[in-house]
């Protein structure tokens, strides 16, 4: 679609002209393409109506091995249909949205196991990837890294998609300048996946500046003083019971006074803002980029 662009000359006071109206066609900026993989799941549904709200995109494919055939709008509990249906090939539906000759991101919400495949066939296509899999392995980052280099196309794998975690990453960094000593207690109402991302991420992040915690207490083989992270002395402490929120507490102490940073998330609601900045960055890398935090 064109648009079209008038633009009327300035007037004249002193010579009575007939103004003159040049007018020429520009083409209107489409909308970034979207295809969600993992549409159906809670973080996938979200993500479609947060990308149908947002300007500048919208949804143009929804892959999942659940629901197929069912439109995704539908599925959302949207007011309208999309008009698109839950597919479960993602080549197919590559190789559709790719005819378009747009520009197009996949978001990737799937499994650790398919993350690459998945990466290196909408680089094949020329998209770029956003993947949000917890629990994805370093040596797959690494890999997908040296492919995304070779294709000159960006992908962005994304540890945590909440720009309060990054914020209270980035406050616990900080932090850690001032004080010796450090523990995370973490709240989840299940089990799965504990120490959560969120934690390790914070505990590497703290290990890496190479500062020594908790020099009294480092080397205790006590299972309730929690599971140290790295090497150097940053403990976790994971609480689970069901109804609980899913926070992340970080203290810091020293003589006469204690300082704590918490992180809280109700539903996965908090996640969409960062996936939308997500989408709109990616679009310009041409290379991997690990952690959102790194295109703030």
């Amino acid at each position: 679609m064109a648009a079209l662009s008038c633009h009327l000359p300035p007037a004249n006071r002193y010579v009575k002209l007939r103004p003159g109206i040049k007018c020429s066609m520009q083409p209107s900026q489409s909308n970034i393409k979207v295809i969600i993989n993992g549409a159906a799941k809670e973080i996938g549904r979200a993500a479609v109506i947060a990308v149908t709200r947002a300007r500048g995109m919208e949804v143009a494919g929804a892959v999942d091995a659940y629901g197929v055939g069912e439109d995704i709008g539908t599925v959302c509990d949207m007011e309208e249909p999309l008009e698109i249906p839950i597919m479960s090939d993602l080549t197919m539906v590559l190789g559709s949205i790719s005819q378009l000759r747009e520009t197009a991101v996949v978001v990737d919400f799937t499994d650790p196991s398919t993350v690459y495949d998945n990466v290196k066939q909408a680089t094949a296509f020329g998209m770029r990837s956003v993947v949000y899999v917890p629990r994805i392995k370093m040596d797959t980052v690494a890999a997908l890294s040296t492919f995304c280099d070779k294709a000159s196309m960006g992908c962005l794998i994304a540890p945590t998609l909440s720009i309060g975690s990054i914020l209270l990453q980035q406050a616990a960094i900080t932090a850690s300048f001032h004080y010796n000593n450090v523990e995370i207690v973490e709240s989840r109402p299940s089990a799965r996946d504990l120490p959560s991302q969120d934690a390790v991420q914070i505990a590497n992040n703290l290990s890496n500046l190479g500062q020594l915690y908790n020099k009294e207490d480092i080397s205790t083989d006590v299972v309730a003083r929690g599971q140290v992270l790295g090497e150097d002395g940053v403990r976790v402490h994971s609480m689970v019971l069901p109804g609980l929120a899913s926070s992340t507490t970080v203290y810091f102490s020293a003589p006469g006074e204690v300082f704590t940073i918490k992180h809280e998330i109700t539903n996965v609601q908090s996640l969409m803002p960062g996936l939308i900045m997500a989408i709109r960055k990616v679009v310009r890398l041409k290379n991997l980029v690990y952690g959102l935090e790194k295109l703030l």
